[in-house]
Formats: C-alpha cells, sequence, structure tokens
C-alpha cells in the first residue's frame, strides 16, 4: 500500500529534509521543536493512550464517485452525503475540483456553483404549489418593519459599507427573471394578435 497521508494514520512520516537543511532554507522553521514551547508536548508522549482504536479509520463506502481534492491522494475516511452533486451546479463542482485549493480557480467555482444551485433551487420551485417568494423570503418587508434603517446609522456595522449593493445581488436576479418572463409573454401575446 502506498504511504498514506499524515492527517489519517497514527504514525508520523519522514521529513524529506534534514532538519538542519530546513532551519537554513526557511527562517523561523522548528520553532517550536523544544518540547518546553509545545503546549500538546506531554499528549505526545509515547505510551500516553488516545482512545483510537484503530491506527488507520474504517473508509466509509463511496456509493457514487466523489469529488476530491487534488492536494488529497484519496476522499478522506469519512466525508458529506448530505447533497450530490447533480445539475448544472454538480458539473461547475466537479470542475472546480480539477484546481488546487491554493488558486482562486478553485474557490470561484465553488461559489459560482453555490449561485447555480441556488436559481436551480428557485427554478424548481416554480414547479411545487408553493413556489419561492422573493419578497417575504429575502427579509426585505424587516427593513420596513423592524427599524431596518434607524439600526444602521452611528451603529458602527459591517455591513454598511456594501449594503448600497445588497439590493442589486439580492434583487438584480429576481429584476432579470421577470423582465425576461414578460418579453417572453409580450412576443406569445403579439404573434397570436398578428394571426
Amino acid at each position: 500500500m502506498a504511504e498514506l497521508p499524515t492527517p489519517y494514520t497514527a504514525g508520523k512520516p519522514a521529513l524529506k529534509e534534514s532538519t538542519e537543511t530546513l532551519r537554513a532554507r526557511i527562517p523561523g522553521w522548528g520553532a517550536d521543536l523544544d518540547p518546553k514551547d509545545r503546549p500538546a508536548y506531554p499528549r505526545e508522549q509515547p505510551g500516553i493512550e488516545t482512545g483510537a482504536h484503530w491506527d488507520f479509520p474504517e473508509r466509509q463506502e463511496e456509493k457514487w464517485p466523489r469529488e476530491r481534492s487534488v492536494e488529497h491522494a484519496f476522499v478522506t475516511p469519512v466525508f458529506g452525503t448530505s447533497t450530490p452533486l447533480k445539475g448544472a451546479s454538480g458539473v461547475i463542482r466537479r470542475y472546480a475540483y480539477k484546481y488546487s485549493e491554493g488558486r482562486a480557480a478553485h474557490w470561484l467555482l465553488l461559489v459560482a456553483a453555490d449561485r447555480v444551485d441556488a436559481w436551480e433551487h428557485h427554478l424548481r420551485s416554480f414547479a411545487t404549489p408553493r413556489p419561492d417568494n422573493p419578497i417575504t423570503e429575502t427579509g426585505v418587508l424587516s427593513e420596513f418593519s423592524r427599524h431596518g434603517l434607524g439600526s444602521r446609522f452611528g451603529k458602527k456595522r459591517a455591513d454598511l459599507g456594501h449594503q448600497w449593493i445588497d439590493p442589486v445581488v439580492v434583487g438584480a436576479p429576481w429584476a432579470l427573471a421577470a423582465g425576461g418572463l414578460a418579453v417572453v409573454v409580450l412576443r406569445s401575446i403579439r404573434k397570436e394578435h398578428a394571426r
């Protein structure tokens, strides 16, 4: 079996470079090597029981291929299964994992996938008896009934800097969707009258 990543095993892998080489190359490397400087040192001594009854945890079964960071050799032994990938957002999420977690593309694609997923759910809600209602579900009514403006000024709130764009970010997609729907309806009405 190949060498397992450190977080999933009881043992520590050997350093690829010596301590002296690392200390010479990286300023401050090894500052916590002295046990007196390590708060967790007593728990790291051999012979202290951790309570774990395994050397490597039992692996959870994969029911479908899971997304996995390129930094890891395999999926973690236990992983979440609450939201399987589906639709366009699933395609975007799977594509995001082609990039390293250290790249902005990875995280921006995941954020975009969340937005796409939200809109997939909004569109799916229109096929139900109770579709989404942007007026009541965004909390915009509480701005008028719960002292929205009075709670912002003179209070040093962190959200004052971006409150001007919040209605655009929340409301613009709904306005664009409503405008697109209106255009489609008007064109169909004109086609009916042209016949």
